[in-house]
């Protein structure tokens, strides 16, 4: 892959340079403020940012993982446009036996576009369902989790669990191995299984504050305490938002902005989104969990069943902007929450989320509105607006 270099003002880790990024064979070879030779893409007054990487998505436009691999090369496909450089595929739980069949068939699948960097399992392991279905319910089982483990390969099986599952403590070992890091969700455990969990190898929760539902009082008086102030507390642990404005109030992400201060790239964003995101408002089939609907453009998925939340239409483009707009940060520090932070929970913060001498080419270029402009991928351009 020949030699780039492209000019706009360039996202680092704490400032923003005005200058040239170089590219040769898929990775970042210098930045610099001097003019190189030969030819340069001149981005104008733009901004390049390091690619985003969604941590927790179930679909996009009419495309959903848990309809299987084609639907998935498509998502790949579409997610430049929106300025994700890597992400994991969300699945729902399916029946025992028949989960791990369909991982394989995704691993194996070859796929261009946006990186997979993993499957995010979000079940079986789980002790409230929220949207899901019952299959998020299951029993400790180890040869289930050795059977998605193995099926997920080359790819890694990163599983979302309830501390509260009777038996996870058998589990969580298994799932952590070979520095696989392990989510937690759909949660009402209590402050000592919270903190089992971690001690066992637990280090991030995704939709942090969702399916998270608040202790009951059992003392007049006394605010209980439980798995979200456990996590909170931990500088081990890492936690990731849906920030679209209804399914966490902003000042809880600023909250936890502060409390995981000490801990280096503790809070990330997520989309969680649903087949129907970054479409028109309307109705649309999340496979057999039922049909959602989408009130206005980047609006929550609402089950059109129960008017329960079901996911989001947001993107991560929007969720940059709207973590500017909201928790009062700047764009070097927006990028870190969906870039560098969700590289360090994956443990790839030494190659990706990050615009640096040796890491990937995985950079977004945005006008002054934050829309993107261009979305490049191991040195390669995905997408390019007309």
């Amino acid at each position: 892959m020949s030699k780039r270099s492209i000019k706009g003002k360039i996202i680092l880790d704490n400032r923003i340079l005005e200058g040239y990024l170089i590219t040769e064979n898929g990775k970042i070879i210098k930045i610099t403020p001097e003019k190189p030779q030969g030819e340069i893409s001149d981005t104008g007054n733009a901004f390049i940012v390091p690619g985003f990487i969604d941590l927790h998505i179930h679909g996009i436009h009419r495309m959903l993982v848990d309809n299987g691999a084609e639907e998935l090369k498509e998502i790949c496909k579409i997610l430049p446009q929106y300025g994700v450089t890597g992400f994991l595929p969300t699945l729902a739980p399916r029946p025992k036996g028949e989960d791990a069949e369909f991982l394989s068939e995704l691993s194996k699948t070859e796929t261009e576009g946006t990186e997979v960097l993993g499957f995010h399992l979000e079940g079986p392991f789980l002790k409230i369902t929220g949207a899901l279905g019952a299959g998020a319910i299951s029993g400790a089982d180890e040869g289930r989790v050795h059977a998605l483990i193995h099926a997920a390969k080359p790819h890694k099986a990163i599983f979302s669990i309830s501390p509260d599952v009777d038996g996870i403590e058998k589990l969580i070992p298994l799932m952590a191995a070979n520095g696989t890091p392990v989510f937690m969700t759909h949660t009402a455990a209590s402050v000592e299984q919270t903190q089992q969990a971690i001690a066992l190898g637990v280090r991030h929760a995704t939709h942090f504050y969702d399916v998270f539902p608040c202790p009951a009082v059992s003392e007049p008086g006394v605010r209980p305490c439980g798995a979200v102030e456990a996590i909170l507390a931990d500088e081990r642990v890492s936690v990731d938002f849906i920030l679209d404005g209804v399914h966490v109030d902003p000042v809880a992400v600023k909250m936890s902005l502060i409390s995981k201060r000490k801990g280096p790239g503790k809070v990330c964003l997520v989309t969680d989104a649903n087949v129907g995101a970054g479409l028109e408002p309307g109705q649309f089939s999340f496979g057999n969990l039922g049909d959602i609907c989408f009130a206005y453009e980047g609006a929550p998925a609402r089950s059109v069943k129960d008017n329960t939340l079901a996911g989001s239409g947001l993107t991560m483009d929007q969720a940059l902007k709207n973590a500017v707009k909201w928790l009062g940060l700047d764009l070097v520090q927006a990028s870190k929450l969906v870039s560098h932070h969700p590289a360090q929970v994956l443990g790839l913060g030494h190659k990706k989320g990050l615009l640096e001498q040796g890491y990937d080419a995985d950079f977004v270029v945005l006008n002054d509105h934050l829309d993107v402009s261009q979305t490049w991928i191991n040195g390669k351009c995905f997408f390019e607006r007309k």
